[in-house]
């Protein structure tokens, strides 16, 4: 049942994201918090595990969504390139933090991301374009607030980084493509600081690699990539307005419900 319940968990995820271009650890934490809990993984690390676990997915769907934008074109290399360093900096200490971060203070905080996520999705809500892109301080610090976001949430930053992307004029296209491509960065640099805080927490489940559940993470994978492109087909066929906003429901639904199986 437990494997069972992480390729579901990796077919939403995985559907989820191509149907409307939402990167999956909103989803896919509070689901492997509670499949987590019910397996009786330690109760001290369970939201880490599932952070962890959710960063080094994202790594692989990061990859897959980079090269199918950059196959369109659509990614700005230069602003990805002057994004990354910020990005690389701010996930990495953020996932060092966390590590620290008790479970219920943490699993408060995710949710109250996943809540201005979720807000976002079911508002659409786009900035107007209102000034030119920052010079190299101010876009570092732009990429180390959204790397440090993302990495507590488990996702690849876009709901971030397309808003401040195209509040600077970037257009809205080139600003999802090049959000897309920012994401590999924040998952590397994010997976990296949950993999070296675990490995000093003794009496995790094995197989483990730091706070990354190898066998979770290899079964969200598989069907993660597989549902991809079948969310991606489908996008163009039915109503994605009213899907965003049954999605965003369903956000909240599962943050609250992962607060109050971990208070």
């Amino acid at each position: 049942m437990e494997w069972l319940a992480y390729l579901g968990i990796g077919a939403l995820v995985g559907f989820a994201a191509g149907l409307l271009g939402i990167g999956g650890g909103a989803v896919m934490v509070p689901l492997l918090v509670l499949v987590f809990r019910a397996h009786g993984l330690p109760e001290a690390h369970i939201v880490h595990l599932a952070l962890g676990t959710a960063l080094a997915a994202m790594v692989f769907t990061s990859i897959s969504s980079m090269r199918a934008h950059h196959a369109h074109g659509s990614v700005d290399w230069k602003i990805a390139r002057a994004m990354s360093p910020g990005m690389l900096a701010g996930s990495f200490v953020a996932a060092l933090i966390a590590g620290w971060i008790p479970t219920r203070p943490l699993a408060l905080m995710f949710t109250l991301l996943v809540f201005y996520a979720a807000t976002s999705i079911l508002f659409d809500l786009t900035p107007r374009s209102q000034r030119e892109l920052p010079r190299a301080g101010g876009i570092f610090s732009a990429g180390a607030l959204i790397g440090a976001v993302s990495s507590l949430l488990a996702a690849g930053g876009a709901f971030m980084s397309i808003p401040f992307l195209v509040w600077c004029k970037v257009p809205l296209r080139r600003a999802i493509g090049t959000a897309a491509a920012n994401g590999l960065p924040i998952a590397i640099a994010g997976t990296a600081g949950y993999v070296l805080h675990g490995l000093r927490v003794p009496d995790l489940p094995a197989p483990s690699f730091g706070f990354v559940y190898l066998p979770a993470l290899a079964l969200v994978v598989a069907t993660s990539m597989l549902a991809a492109p079948l969310g991606a087909r489908l996008a163009h066929r039915l109503p994605v307005r009213r899907l965003r906003a049954i999605f965003a429901l369903l956000l909240y639904a599962f943050a609250v419900r992962m607060l109050a199986s971990v208070w």
